[in-house]
């Protein structure tokens, strides 16, 4: 991240903020977000198209609150002007309360407790599969396993095609757009779910997609187009963002042996230490659009301008929390935004802390003392979302 700091012609202060460069050595993205939070509370990057960035707690809480002037029509800095609208999550209110109500019995507690054995199983199978070794790449043999035969379980498709889904995932999300290999994979992708609906259209199963088949959005069917835009945001928001914050979650615990014991001796923290995790390492960057004139910390943003909301820059606020850049299992429950706030709260965040809580205890059931790999220097990405590309572990 290249950070020179001068006034820009619009007005507010111009900085050349680039989450997107990398990649970089694991920890820098937080430390980077960190100096510029206290130094500025608003300011316009120039990276790419350019955008604003908000800092702090409050007006961060406050932007996800207020959907009519921070519309969701578009949630990627990068992308202003998106061709496709993932639903609900880049709906506004009233169609996305609309699709909210609809999803909600999907992703409730009970649903996904419902899920707990199934998560379980998945979890312990695939720990067991490396124990024996002594070491693994806990990015690529758990991290990104892990969520996407979660994901296979929820929209009813075999893990057999578990290898297949990890291949999409990694060219969508982790390659470059002019390689070629982003677009192949999202059309190998698309297809396959537009197989999936027409397939549960036909005969419907006990699974979300099956359900949602029958869903009615005012008054009339949901299209074969709603559900596949459904659909992919089920695959690109679930499985990044969880194998993201596991990686994140064991990079800190590999390095901090005095959590990492804690943890093993008393599985009765782990909620807690989840919650702690979720605020310190939060990995998404979303975005909202403006849909009329603001001006915020002395920052003149315009209509159709994006405005970045890094929920790590809100949850290590000190002003939010003491120390707030600072691991304290024992803390007190402290507020954090990692799975946003107002309408768009983070629909799957009762599985997501479901599948995060099973990893822990599981792991440490039966690979209680780890460290990163000697000469290992774990690196860092971003795109949406935050993440490692390797974490080698040892034991």
């Amino acid at each position: 991240m290249e950070d020179g700091t001068e006034r820009s012609e619009a007005g507010g202060p111009r900085v050349g903020f680039d989450p997107f460069a990398g990649p970089r050595p694991a920890g820098t993205a937080h430390e980077r977000m960190d100096e510029l939070r206290e130094t500025h509370p608003a300011f316009r990057s120039t990276a790419g198209p350019g955008f604003w960035v908000l800092t702090r707690y409050d007006d961060i809480l406050a932007a996800f609150q207020d959907p009519e002037t921070f519309s969701s029509r578009a949630i990627a800095v990068i992308d202003p002007d998106p061709a496709h609208q993932w639903i609900p999550v880049m709906l506004d209110p009233p169609l996305h309360t609309t699709w909210r109500r609809l999803l909600r019995p999907f992703f409730t507690p009970v649903a996904a407790a419902v899920l707990q054995d199934r998560v379980t199983r998945h979890c312990a199978a695939l720990i067991d599969g490396f124990a024996s070794r002594g070491s693994c790449d806990f990015v690529a043999d758990f991290a990104r396993l892990y969520p996407t035969a979660i994901f296979l379980e929820l929209v009813g498709l075999p893990t057999e095609r578990l290898e297949e889904f990890l291949r999409w995932e990694r060219a969508i999300l982790h390659s470059q757009p002019s390689t070629g290999g982003r677009a192949e994979a999202m059309a190998a992708l698309t297809a396959c779910l537009t197989e999936l609906i027409r397939d549960r259209r036909a005969r419907p199963r006990e699974d979300l997609v099956s359900a949602a088949t029958r869903f009615a959005v005012d008054g009339r069917p949901v299209t074969d187009d709603e559900l596949l835009q459904l659909c992919v945001l089920l695959f690109l928001a679930g499985l990044d963002t969880v194998a993201a914050q596991l990686s994140y979650t064991f990079w800190h615990l590999a390095r901090q042996d005095a959590d990492r014991a804690r943890i093993a001796a008393d599985p009765d923290v782990i909620p807690d230490a989840i919650e702690e995790f979720l605020r310190v390492y939060a990995p998404v960057l979303p975005a909202r659009k403006l849909t009329r004139d603001v001006e915020l910390r002395g920052c003149p943003m315009k209509a159709g301008e994006m405005v970045m909301l890094p929920t790590a820059m809100a949850n290590r606020d000190p002003r939010a929390v003491p120390a707030a850049s600072t691991v304290d299992i024992d803390r007190p429950p402290a507020r954090h935004l990692a799975f946003g706030a107002g309408p768009h709260r983070c629909l799957g965040a009762h599985l997501a802390r479901l599948e995060l809580q099973i990893a822990l205890r599981e792991w440490h059931a039966r690979i209680p003392d780890y460290r990163i790999a000697p000469g290992a220097a774990p690196v860092e990405h971003a795109s949406l979302v935050l993440g490692l590309d390797a974490l080698p572990l040892t034991w």
